[in-house]
């Protein structure tokens, strides 16, 4: 499926010496929400063996987050732009979304090291499922 949720409750170690989340925190978040995503996924595309890298990422950050607070996870991929894969990651607290990501990653043959290039159309395989 094209959109991919969790949830992830705050705690002491998420958070900053000013006792809300870390921003390098949600970085780490966009990385393994992405990547959970891609794991639950893959298998059905062609690109199976494939794995991708960050190479861009815009955070905006509405609201801070504190200890004890839920958040939801949101993310989805977006049409791809030539080699570069937009991705999309939403923070929601009660409903509300507080923090908005938006990626870009390249697909790699992990064998090689070399681009992959992906079809235009690639995404279907996963609106299908």
């Amino acid at each position: 499926m094209l959109i991919h949720e969790k949830e992830i409750k705050i705690t002491a170690e998420h958070l900053d010496k000013n006792n809300h989340v870390n921003n390098v925190q949600f970085v780490a978040w966009v990385e393994m929400i992405a990547a959970e995503h891609w794991d639950l996924e893959k298998h059905k595309t062609k690109h199976s063996a494939n794995i991708w890298f960050l190479v861009d990422h815009h955070i905006q950050y509405k609201k801070q987050i504190y200890l004890g607070d839920e958040l939801i996870l949101r993310t989805y991929p977006e049409n791809p732009e030539g080699i570069r894969q937009p991705r999309k990651v939403e923070f929601y607290k009660n409903g509300e979304l507080v923090v908005d990501s938006r990626t870009k990653w390249i697909m790699m043959n992990p064998e090689n090291k070399k681009i992959v290039r992906i079809e235009q159309d690639w995404l279907d395989a996963l609106k299908e499922g």
